[in-house]
């Protein structure tokens, strides 16, 4: 398994509904959640053959910031 983790500036728990309803849709298999609380507003995406270029396209397809972190 692959975990990649991204910097966001999604604010709002609705807001992290929609992006992971969204990236589901696309990967099932991808196990995906947000913390919020993390100055990041962290995104964190676990899956095998995981691109993080993927998950940066979509994210920022939806109007947001999508970094990946190191």
């Amino acid at each position: 398994m692959i975990v990649e983790v991204f910097k966001t500036n999604v604010q709002k728990e609705s807001e992290t509904n929609l992006i992971i309803n969204f990236i589901q849709k696309l990967f099932p298999n991808y196990k995906i959640n947000f913390d919020l609380e993390d100055c990041d507003k962290i995104l964190r995406v676990e899956g095998a053959q995981l691109q993080p270029e993927n998950i940066v396209k979509y994210v920022t397809h939806l109007g947001y910031v999508c970094i990946p972190l190191e």
